[in-house]
């Protein structure tokens, strides 16, 4: 007989979290210590969405999605997770850049750009400075016409180089293009600005766990292996949700399923008005990614002088079609050395990262498996140029595209950044169109990435209480406000 992975759960909750990734534990987490009694439900047999991990045989732990985000990721984790987990954040101090247009290393925040800028690339120092403070006043409720393209060509006119520079690594993070609304680059720019790029020491596979204990103490009833199915509905209000077959009641749902997913699969688009369905559809899923993860001996000779995210291309300039084509020019390659985990046994392992599109991935099965083959054949022979003789050196190698994302996370078309910048809004006015649903997610670019997540979860939570204490549903205007407000202080 099946193992029955409900077996001892209530049939009503306060709230149902569908979905643990990072905006989804975070959401659980806060309305458990706010008293609500909380049903987390995940699909997957671990918890984290893309903020997670797989090993391999060698003792060999490759963690998956990004591997670099802002210093709020430190404030945000203090004071909605706990303090153990942020003062295991550390800073990533060797960001390098190499590409036909320039090679530098930098630490990444304002005052090294500042003097790459008028040092290296010759710029004039008030120009300089009032980008950054144009790019550092940017909030939500700006102008949402100006793209990133116009906000560059007022600057930098004609400056290909600096483009590249400065918008390059924001792409990678989460997926924003020239075309893209400028404060949805100038917003997360300014994070990463402000005091450089950090991550998790000791691993993902640290900090999820870490992360479930807290769910534990805060009260959260955490479910694996748990399907949502349903979002059920009665008139305009949520009345609970069907999973594994079995009804559950509950109060309030807030989603960590993708967006779309939510609204067309979850709901049905039949409960909505029709014009917000307009505007659900005209909604664009953000692009997906390829690694390929390769294992080195402990022994390995690869040093730290590396740098620990390395951005690379071959590509003359900067061009969102090119670093979204198959045919691979640009590769970001995310270093691990024995100080990644401590902890553990020694490990030397090397991610190679490229963002990419479902539809160069939905291929017959036998063409897919020659595609990623090729994936990992075209990275070694690329990394090769700055680790020589790494294919010789590599003691185990294997490669996840958009596919993968999508079979282990079900994200629409193996998503890695949710949607684009209309998604924000839509994601917004859901508990407008039905009482008590909600959704908590990497949307609109702005929300896209750890910290991204992790605020959102707490914007959404946040509102939930509120409604669930008032009986309302009341604007989530000035949550928003305080957490982005602090995430994006010194």
């Amino acid at each position: 007989m099946p193992k029955d992975h409900l077996a001892g759960a209530q049939d009503h909750y306060d709230v149902v979290v569908i979905g643990a990734g990072l905006a989804g534990l975070t959401s659980a987490n806060i309305l458990a210590r706010q008293g609500r009694s909380v049903l987390l439900l995940e699909q997957h047999y671990k918890l984290g969405g893309l903020a997670t991990w797989f090993k391999r045989p060698g003792h060999h732990t490759f963690d998956i999605s990004l591997h670099g985000f802002p210093y709020g990721m430190v404030k945000s984790c203090r004071r909605y997770w706990s303090p153990e987990i942020a003062e295991s954040i550390v800073q990533l101090t060797g960001i390098r850049f190499d590409n036909p247009m320039f090679s530098l290393t930098t630490s990444f925040n304002r005052d090294d750009f500042t003097k790459l800028l008028i040092d290296q690339f010759q710029l004039d120092p008030n120009t300089v400075k009032e980008f950054f403070d144009t790019a550092r006043g940017m909030n939500f409720y700006d102008d949402q016409t100006t793209t990133a393209r116009e906000l560059f060509d007022r600057f930098f006119p004609g400056r290909e180089d600096v483009i590249r520079l400065l918008m390059e690594p924001i792409t990678y993070a989460n997926g924003s293009t020239l075309e893209d609304p400028a404060i949805s680059y100038g917003i997360v720019f300014s994070n990463f600005m402000s005091k450089g790029v950090y991550t998790f020491e000791g691993g993902t596979d640290k900090l999820v766990g870490a992360m479930e204990q807290e769910l534990k103490k805060s009260g959260v009833d955490i479910r694996i292996r748990s399907d949502c199915e349903q979002v059920l509905v009665e008139g305009d209000k949520v009345k609970g949700v069907v999973v594994n077959g079995r009804t559950i009641k509950c109060d309030a749902v807030v989603s960590n399923s993708n967006l779309m997913s939510t609204i067309f699969k979850l709901v049905g688009e039949e409960k909505f008005d029709r014009g917000f369905i307009d505007d659900a559809k005209n909604v664009r899923v953000n692009n997906s990614s390829t690694q390929v993860y390769i294992a080195l001996k402990p022994d390995d000779p690869l040093d730290e002088s590396m740098g620990d995210l390395f951005f690379t291309s071959t590509a003359p300039t900067f061009n969102t079609d090119a670093l979204l084509s198959r045919d691979i020019t640009s590769r970001t390659y995310s270093m691990y050395y024995p100080k990644t985990r401590p902890e553990g046994r020694p490990q030397k392992l090397i991610v190679s990262s490229t963002n990419a599109r479902w539809e160069d991935w939905d291929l017959p099965e036998a063409e897919y498996e020659a595609s990623k083959q090729d994936l990992c054949e075209t990275t070694l022979d690329a990394l090769d140029h700055y680790v020589p003789g790494v294919r010789e050196r590599a003691v185990h190698v294997e490669a996840s595209t958009p596919r993968t994302f999508n079979h282990y996370t079900q994200h629409m078309h193996g998503a890695s950044f949710g949607t684009k910048f209309e998604g924000l809004a839509v994601s917004r006015a859901l508990p407008q169109q039905i009482h008590g649903l909600y959704h908590a997610g990497s949307v609109g670019i702005i929300m896209s990435g750890w910290l991204g997540a992790m605020n959102y979860g707490v914007i959404v939570a946040n509102e939930v209480d509120s409604t669930l204490m008032t009986g309302g549903s009341a604007s989530t205007d000035a949550a928003e406000r305080a957490v982005v407000a602090d995430a994006s202080t010194n």
